[in-house]
């Protein structure tokens, strides 16, 4: 289950080459159709897998589309940029890819990430398609260039508060990297308790992002006693503060946001991760039974790629985006950004393959799309 970080991001380049300079990958034929896409992602530093996994899955459809002549004829070319999980990059990114005329930028990666370039993107009403972990706030149905393939920070939030109810868990905490995502995860629990009508959280802390640097907020949980720590944060992090928590005596239960990143947080605990929930938005990559992980496995299985819920993501989201092109192109005869973005709006409830998105889903819509997993110390996923 561990993920492949020398798998190639582009054919034939190397991941420092991926690094130093944009990466393009497109098989757009000579005077074809073609749009141009603009992605930035954490290649390098702290969610660098993530990033990796969510823009390879991406590029598995986008080429199995281009070899069939495209979606509708287009070609879709994609230009990605690194940011480094930093946000003041992907904002400077999003401003380089929009000054060279993409069509839509998709799938950024990471909450102050998505919501700066948004901020640039907004004026301009260029799309924003698929941000990967966007705070709730893009979610507001006045932003009509925001188009979401995952739940809401919200959906997650409530889900892991209801399960903890199930248990009868009343005494809750909340662990996060201090940082915009950190403070969105802790302000969805919150409004998740008011609304399910459960205690409030018996404490809440943060830890630098990125670090190992989990004392402090150990002990101040630790001095809480709860029953169940639900976690917003990275796997370096989260894997540290499950370290140092449990050789206090913890026995209670974590329970992590999608965003932990499920593949590498097993790389960085091992058979320490025994008994850890996680939150999951999209289909098992292991699902071979559902027909869209079906497909996404055939695509695999022809590379050297390991499967993971970041890269089954990253091919939902192309898929999505394809299918908003087709669309377009049917009903005003072009895939321009006004045809693309009324092709989005109407996908409201849209079959990928036995997985229905909505790509503008209200609050606790999408609830039922979040599913609870846990992890074997030999690395099975369990629901």
């Amino acid at each position: 289950m561990r993920l492949n970080r020398r798998v190639l991001i582009v054919g034939g380049m190397s991941a420092g080459a991926a690094v130093l300079s944009p990466a393009v990958w497109s098989q757009a034929g000579k005077g074809g159709r073609k749009l141009l896409v603009g992605q930035s992602v954490p290649l390098t530093g702290a969610a660098d897998q993530i990033g990796l996994a969510y823009l390879n899955g991406a590029k598995l459809y986008f080429d199995a589309i281009n070899a069939k002549n495209g979606a509708a004829g287009y070609r879709i070319e994609v230009k990605a940029l690194d940011d480094g999980y930093n946000p003041q990059k992907a904002a400077a990114n999003a401003r380089q890819l929009m000054d060279e005329g993409v069509d839509a930028l998709f799938g950024f990666v990471g909450t102050a990430s998505c919501d700066a370039a948004f901020a640039v993107a907004q004026p301009a009403n260029t799309l924003f398609f698929a941000p990967f972990a966007a705070s709730d706030a893009l979610r507001d149905a006045s932003l009509a260039n925001a188009f979401h393939i995952r739940p809401a920070l919200a959906d997650e939030a409530y889900k892991m508060v209801r399960h903890c109810a199930t248990l009868n868990q009343d005494r809750i905490a909340v662990f996060g990297e201090d940082d915009a995502m950190g403070r969105a995860g802790l302000a969805a629990v919150n409004q998740a308790l008011i609304d399910l009508k459960r205690p409030a959280l018996v404490a809440s802390a943060f830890a630098p992002v990125n670090s190992n640097k989990v004392e402090a907020a150990v002990a101040q949980l630790a001095k809480a006693q709860p029953q169940a720590i639900i976690q917003v944060s990275l796997f370096n992090t989260s894997a540290a503060f499950i370290r140092a928590m449990r050789k206090t005596g913890f026995a209670g239960q974590f329970l992590n946001f999608s965003v932990v990143g499920i593949d590498p947080l097993f790389t960085a605990l091992g058979k320490e991760i025994g008994g850890v929930v996680i939150s999951q938005v999209v289909p098992s990559p292991r699902s071979a039974g559902t027909p869209i992980i079906k497909e996404y496995l055939d695509a695999v299985n022809q590379t050297d790629q390991n499967p993971s819920y970041e890269s089954v993501e990253g091919y939902i989201a192309a898929r999505a985006f394809a299918e908003g092109v087709r669309r377009s192109a049917a009903g005003a005869g072009k895939a321009d950004r006004a045809g693309l973005q009324k092709a989005f709006e109407a996908m409201t409830d849209y079959d990928v393959g036995g997985f229905r998105i909505n790509l503008r889903a209200k609050k606790y819509e999408s609830v039922r799309l979040v599913d609870l997993v846990t992890i074997t110390p030999d690395g099975k996923v369990v629901r």
